[in-house]
């Protein structure tokens, strides 16, 4: 078996224990030496509070700060504490976005139009940034992992779980709380990783030891997903889609925003060329990839650009991270060469693949879901056409989720040739699966041929969701 029980880099360690969430709490503040580089990122945050704005709020209002930071460069040389190197990145990563993207901001306000961004990252701060991504070996750029989302949170009651209302963003662009909400919920859904890496490990084994039945670790691998679903959807609470455009240009990447940063990010006295890496975005989030692998939704990607930026993404994410998904992906295909469903057909698993078509149907309602967000929280907010990780908005999340519900027809003919399960649970999944599977066929139809007409509107597209049922606001 692939699988080995450690991926871990002291940060994160994707295991039944922590899932993609790390070890503990991130560190909220940096250690003392990094006093004024702090101060700038408390004080940057277009507002600070209800009568006050930070250094974003105003025209190269942040560039004076930057400048006076001192070069930390040999201080993070020296740095060896995992949890010191992630606060240190999370914060270069803060500063070089806000530094090069505060144009496009300020444009933004005058216009709606998203502006020419800075291409040139001074020596102060692009020396050390890029030295501690050296050390967590990531690209200099924020992420999602170690910088935006899963290690930048800190709770408010100790007391509390991370659920979104508890839980607060340590360092910010905005400063509003839709930014917090945004952002600490995709922490919130991740809370219940555990479980789900834990059910998929455990599958696995039991494949291997030669169980010929895990309809039981399925079905708890299907709960995790709704209870994850069920938090996804709180979004429109914790987040106004009207107020997203107050925070996602800071996390607009170079590659795919030539619009922006032209040919790229030049990095003073690190490298000669200028350079281009993918921005922050939710597509870097680990839950859904492992399930594809997991489920067998990859063996349904088609072979295209948009595929290719998905497993392009794969390496915007912690080394720990990325070599579980090769070491899952070689072991669901150890099980089997078409993978989890292979097998459970070969065994004849009929309550498996029951709960296997559920788990897809999970992973659809994700999609769409996030589909969903795409269709309010971007296009019915800006005509800029790219996603923060450099592709069209438009079309990559369709391309996915054709791929699921063309899987979910064919596992839905699987287990009408194989007759019914002996669990009622599994048979009565089957069966609204079966029956829902037109509407979903339909609407993604429906929204594809909409799109591919020049004068469509986010509004028509979303229309459709409540015309088919899947109105996600509901």
């Amino acid at each position: 078996m692939s699988i080995k029980s450690n991926y871990s880099d002291g940060f994160f360690d994707v295991s039944a224990t922590h899932g993609f969430l790390p070890i503990k709490a991130p560190l909220v503040k940096l250690p003392a030496v990094y006093n004024a580089l702090q101060e700038v990122l408390d004080k940057m945050p277009v507002v600070l509070n209800e009568n006050e704005f930070g250094f974003l709020h105003t025209i190269d209002g942040i560039v004076a700060p930057v400048m006076a930071i001192k070069n930390h460069l040999e201080d993070v040389e020296k740095e060896q504490d995992i949890f010191i190197l992630q606060a240190l990145f999370r914060s270069y990563s803060f500063l070089s976005s806000a530094y090069l993207l505060e144009p496009s901001y300020q444009q933004f306000k005058k216009d709606g139009k998203y502006g020419k961004a800075r291409n040139f990252l001074p020596a102060n701060i692009a020396q050390p940034f890029c030295k501690v991504a050296e050390k967590l070996n990531v690209f200099a750029w924020l992420d999602y992992h170690y910088a935006y989302s899963l290690g930048n949170y800190q709770k408010l009651d100790d007391k509390g779980d991370l659920n979104w209302e508890n839980i607060t963003m340590c360092n910010r662009f905005s400063g509003q709380p839709d930014e917090v909400g945004f952002i600490m919920l995709h922490v919130d859904i991740n809370r219940f990783s555990a479980n789900l890496v834990g059910t998929v490990m455990q599958t696995i084994q039991a494949l291997y030891n030669g169980d010929t039945s895990v309809g039981s670790l399925l079905e708890k691998n299907w709960n995790t997903m709704q209870q994850m679903n069920l938090r996804r959807k709180e979004m429109w609470k914790a987040s106004r889609w009207q107020r997203y455009n107050d925070f996602r240009i800071f996390i607009m990447g170079v590659k795919g925003n030539t619009e922006l940063f032209g040919e790229g990010v030049t990095y003073e006295n690190v490298w000669d060329e200028p350079k281009a890496f993918r921005g922050q975005t939710g597509a870097q989030d680990d839950i859904i990839p492992m399930q594809d692998i997991f489920s067998g939704v990859i063996f349904y990607y088609p072979q295209n650009e948009l595929t290719k930026y998905l497993l392009d993404l794969r390496l915007y994410r912690p080394k720990c991270v990325q070599n579980f998904f090769i070491d899952l992906e070689t072991s669901m295909k150890e099980v089997h060469p078409k993978g989890l469903m292979g097998k459970l057909l070969d065994n004849k698993d009929i309550t498996g693949l029951c709960f296997l078509l559920g788990i897809l149907e999970e992973i659809y309602h994700f999609r769409n879901g996030h589909w969903q967000f795409v269709q309010k929280y971007i296009m019915a907010n800006t005509k800029y056409a790219m996603a923060t990780g450099g592709t069209p908005i438009t079309s990559w999340i369709p391309n996915q989720i054709l791929s699921v519900i063309h899987q979910m027809e064919d596992v839905a003919t699987a287990i009408k040739q194989l007759g019914s399960s002996d669990n009622s649970i599994a048979n009565a999944l089957y069966e609204k699966n079966v029956s829902l599977l037109p509407t979903k066929r339909g609407l993604i139809d429906g929204q594809l041929a909409l799109i591919h007409k020049n004068d469509f509107s986010a509004e028509a597209i979303f229309a459709l969701n409540q015309k088919f049922g899947y109105d996600d606001t509901e």
